[in-house]
């Protein structure tokens, strides 16, 4: 049996939704804001003190590292889910093979993508049409930073886990002290040493073996049934397995869609290094109001999850509803503060007013509309909650992706302006969203259709032992 509820778990099964959902989101919107600080602070600090090459080189890579990683961070999704429904359904048992497994297979993963990185960097970066005067500079901050990717991997996968049993305060915590020393650092190689990108780089990789450590250490200390023992690491292939089947569809999902961002990129590229730089600084911008509806995703998910481990029929579609409206209301704010406040926001990363222009021209376009993209991502995670992955990847990468590189060929090809190809973005969010949501209501049928079905059972079977 499971122990009491401790204060930083939520129970999700019962009581009302969205005092919960907050108090599960607000702490994840927060640690989204901290990871993303690892990567504004470098380009802040190389934009302000190394100048508009380095800053290009260094927001160049993110499409292409994001391309790589995804389809492990997509395994780290699926150990959640499990995570969520085991627990909501209270099988201890379950659990502790999961944890296990599922920190192994996250450094396991970190050491591939090790490889991955060295290997691959300087040949997709070329492919991607870098120019020239940054290329060199992108190839060593992207090896660079995959030499962390044993340490990005298991605190995400760590993190999942918290995150699953309602506990996203300490991940918070443990983002906020490696944050701080991300910053600092930051300061002392880049003024101090002189170091450049290289010196960002050394930094974040620093900070997240720090986040790693702290995540791991907490689950290692912990006597809950997430307990996790090193000396009992092992890879059970039934849960290896599972991991893979709803996780595997959510890592092609991102990795194909930063097809479709890579391409945008490499189109982006095309304008030059300046159009780069500030692209890279609205980017920047765009992924604080994204990671805080992401964290309306990841409520969807998970609540959702445990209702269906608890076989709680009712709750399904009030889940989604909710996380449906507040991230409606989460997008339209932040995504409004950053279009009226842009020439102020985009000041942070340089001080250069074309880079400056070439940045509100993608924050008017793109925030305006970025709700749309927290409606996508919340339906898709609901669906995910209730054990299917492939559909809603299939829907994705249709939807979101597929659409989106047709509009590349086709309209921005006719039309060659920047804001064509940002255009691309809201019209594909749209229909993802709606073809995700006649999805959803087949999927919830059926479900609650066969769960209704054995509890009619089990109630007949009941009936006449007596």
């Amino acid at each position: 049996m499971q122990t009491m509820k401790r204060s930083y778990e939520i129970d999700m099964c019962s009581g009302p939704l969205i005092p919960k959902i907050l108090l599960f989101s607000v702490p994840l919107m927060l640690s989204g804001v901290l990871q993303l600080l690892f990567n504004a602070a470098d380009i802040i600090v190389v934009g302000q003190f190394t100048g508009s090459q380095a800053m290009a080189a260094v927001g160049s890579t993110g499409a292409l590292n994001n391309l790589i990683i995804n389809i492990f961070l997509g395994f780290s999704i699926g150990s959640s889910v499990l995570m969520a429904r085991y627990y909501g359904a209270k099988e201890d048992k379950n659990i502790e093979e999961l944890v296990h497994t599922s920190v192994l297979l996250a450094l396991i993963s970190g050491l591939i993508l090790i490889a991955a990185g060295l290997i691959l960097a300087e040949p997709l970066l070329s492919l991607m049409g870098t120019p020239d005067d940054v290329i060199d500079q992108a190839v060593l901050y992207m090896r660079i930073i995959f030499l962390g990717m044993p340490a990005l991997i298991t605190y995400d996968f760590g993190s999942g886990i918290l995150r699953a049993i309602g506990d996203t305060r300490r991940p918070l915590v443990f983002l906020f002290i490696s944050g701080i020393i991300n910053v600092l650092l930051n300061l002392f190689f880049v003024i101090v040493c002189s170091l450049g990108v290289a010196g960002v780089a050394i930094a974040t990789i620093i900070s997240q073996y720090m986040s790693a450590f702290l995540v791991l250490l907490c689950m290692i200390r912990s006597d809950a049934s997430y307990h996790l023992s090193l000396k009992h690491l092992k890879i059970s292939s039934q849960k290896l397995k599972q991991i893979i089947r709803i996780g595997l569809p959510a890592g092609i999902q991102g990795a194909v869609f930063n097809v479709s961002n890579v391409l945008i990129q490499s189109s982006v590229n095309s304008f030059g290094s300046i159009a780069m730089a500030g692209n890279t600084a609205a980017s920047n911008i765009e992924g604080f109001v994204y990671t805080s509806m992401n964290a309306l995703y990841q409520a969807a998910t998970s609540f959702t999850s445990q209702n269906v481990g608890a076989r709680k029929t009712e709750r399904v579609v009030p889940v989604l509803f909710s996380c449906l409206g507040i991230v409606t209301a989460v997008g339209l704010v932040l995504g409004g503060i950053a279009i009226g406040f842009g020439n102020q926001l985009l000041g942070i990363y340089s001080s250069d007013p074309v880079v400056i222009k070439y940045g509100l021209e993608r924050l008017r376009v793109v925030c305006l509309t970025y709700f749309l993209c927290g409606l996508m991502d919340v339906s898709c995670g609901s669906i995910r909650g209730m054990g299917y992955s492939v559909t809603p990847t299939i829907v994705s990468l249709t939807g979101a992706c597929g659409l989106r590189i047709l509009w590349i060929y086709t309209v921005f090809r006719a039309d060659h302006t920047l804001f064509n190809l940002y255009l691309s973005y809201p019209i594909s969010w749209f229909v993802t969203f709606v073809v995700h949501i006649i999805c959803f209501v087949v999927f919830y049928r059926r479900w609650r259709d066969r769960t209704n079905g054995r509890s009619r059972l089990a109630r007949a079977a009941l009936h006449s032992s007596r």
